[in-house]
Formats: structure tokens, sequence, C-alpha cells
């Protein structure tokens, strides 16, 4: 735990450099009004801070930059501010009255504006089923304890999932199962069906289908594992070039390189929509070796309360935290706004 003391210190380190990227010296610290202590106790404390591991000093220097476990404690303590000004805001908010009529269309977008107003990278991770509708749902009986669910959609994709047919289930109950599905969810998009089920289909199964808790278990896991084929969007991939920490171009190559490995990427942004909220992943805190200088800041986004993509930021470690955090919560809960609209 740290002192009060400590704590405006290393706060004060990380702002400096995170504004400067050079290595921040005690005399600087001082000077700032919002700390108020001598050089001498700032040494001192710094010192404390560097045997604590929050801090580093480089060889070539007297001052001292912030750790991977000083970026953390910085991230998870930091106060929320409105760190972004009225036209940076406006321009957000003017995004979404932009005559945008597809879904693609509006991601792309919007990581052009998120590079752009960052000076950073921007990653976007959108879903396949956009443009993916269901055409036909089959349900083919193999025995009496197995079926094969076959979804078939608009782009000609068929999906085949094995499940078990639950005890006393009838095939002519089967049979009134998927002439509903068909008749209900024939030209809807991919990502609605798992909600079409439990809303205006479980209602009507309710009414009419004898074993209908099991059937909709079943259901569930059918529809929920439907097309799972997601885009990825990248803007401004050079900007790492103008860093001054990735200067040295055979140093950011490797991250270049990752930026251009789709899969990779993509898998790593699959992976932060697991969680809720804001994610910050810093340092070696992220799963691949080439951003272990960089940090990734990611959001999700929703269409009718359904997480179907995910935003993410990639910088230096010496990033402007509570500016992109800021940027990135505004754009996320516009854009799940603006495409539950637009679907």
């Amino acid at each position: 735990m740290l002192t009060e003391r400590q704590r405006m210190i290393l706060t004060a380190i990380v702002d400096d450099y995170i504004r400067s990227a050079e290595p921040v010296g005690s005399r600087s610290i001082s000077k700032r009004g919002d700390v108020g202590y001598s050089p001498a106790t700032i040494r001192n404390e710094m010192a404390d801070l560097e045997e604590l591991g929050f801090l580093e000093q480089p060889h070539t220097s007297a001052g001292r930059i912030p750790s991977i476990k000083g970026y953390r404690y910085y991230v998870d303590h930091l106060t929320p501010l409105n760190l972004i000004t009225p036209e940076e805001l406006k321009t957000l908010k003017a995004f979404f009255a932009e005559k945008l009529n597809a879904a693609e269309q509006v991601i792309q977008h919007a990581g052009t504006i998120l590079s752009h107003m960052t000076n950073y990278t921007s990653i976007l991770l959108g879903p396949e089923v956009f443009h993916t509708s269901l055409r036909h749902f089959g349900l083919l009986s193999l025995n009496e304890n197995t079926a094969v669910a076959i979804l078939v959609t608009n782009t000609g994709q068929v999906e085949n999932k094995t499940v078990s047919i639950p005890a006393g289930v009838s095939v002519s109950e089967m049979e009134r199962v998927v002439n509903l599905l068909n008749v209900k969810l024939a030209g809807l998009p991919i990502y609605k069906l798992k909600t079409a089920l439990y809303n205006e289909i479980g209602q009507e199964m309710q009414r009419h289908i004898e074993h209908f808790e099991e059937l909709m278990k079943v259901l569930d896991q059918v529809l929920g594992s439907g097309s799972d084929g997601q885009r990825l969007f990248l803007s401004g991939a050079t900007n790492m070039l103008t860093q001054p920490e990735f200067r040295d171009v055979d140093k950011v190559k490797s991250i270049l390189d990752l930026l251009e490995e789709t899969p990779t990427l993509t898998k790593m942004m699959s992976s932060a929509s697991l969680g809720s909220g804001i994610q910050v992943r810093i340092g070696t805190e992220n799963a691949h070796e080439a951003f272990a200088n960089c940090s990734l800041i990611t959001a999700t986004y929703q269409i009718e309360g359904e997480t179907v993509g995910t935003i993410g930021i990639l910088g230096p470690t010496r990033m402007e935290y509570g500016r992109v955090i800021r940027i990135l919560d505004i754009l996320s809960k516009d854009l799940s706004k603006f495409l539950s609209r637009l679907h």
C-alpha cells in the first residue's frame, strides 16, 4: 500500500513522462504546483518507489520512468476526468449524425476518427453477422437420441451441430418446432436469432409445444453458436512510428508485423470482448510478445444488449490513459446506440 505522498509523486511522474517521453527527475516534480515537496523528499520517495517496483531508472539518466507495475497502479487509481475538449466531444457526437447506412461503413469510419483523435493505432473488431441472415433451419434425426441441427445462411454458408434429443420428444413435435423457426426466423440477421428465440418464439412454443423447456435448451445451444466470423478494421498503424520510443524502425517492426497478422490480432481482440467495460492491458500484460512495450485499451459495443464487437486503441505504454479511456467510453456507448437503431 502506497502512502498518499507516494501516490501523489507517482502520479506526477507518470503524467510528466506521458507528456515529455523523457525520464523525470525530482527537481521537475518539485516545481509542480500540485506536489509541494522539496527535491530531497521527492528523491527519497522516488528511491522507495523504485525499490517497490513502481519506477525504473534508465542507466543513461538520473531520472525515473514508470514501470509496468507503476502504469497499472496509475490506471487502477485514475481519477475520472473530462480529458477531452468540447470540440473533440462535438466531433464524436457529430459522427453519428452523418448519413451512414451500413454497419461496416460506420465501424470503419469510427476507427479513422479514433486514430486521428488519439494519434495512436485503432483496432476494431466487427461481426460478419451484420452481413449474414438465416435462410433455412433444419433438424435431421440420426436416431432416437441424436439429431443434426442445420443452419443455412443467405451467403450459402452451412453450419451443422450435433445435438441430443430430449427424452420424450416425438418426431412430430420436432417438426412443429422446425416449421415455427423457419416461419419466424427466416431472413433475420444471425445476431438477432437468440433474442428472437426468447421473445416471440419462446412464448409461442410455450403455448403449443409440450416439451418446451427441454427444446428451448437445445435451440439456445444451436442458435447461440451461429456464425462467429469477424472482420478486423485497422487505422493509423503507422502512427506508431511517430512515437519517440518507436523511432527505431527495427524496434517497431515486430509491432507492425503483428498488426498485419489478422488471425492473431482477431484472436486478441476477441478475448478482450469477454470482459465488460473498459479493459486496459499494459506492456507484458498483453498476450503477444510484440506488444510488450505497448498498451492496448479496449471497450465492447452492443446491438440490443448483445456484445457484437470490440474497439481498441494501441499505443506505447506511455499512453494518455485518461484521455483514451474517456474517448473509448463515449464512442463505444454511442456506437452501440447507433447500431441498435440501424439494425
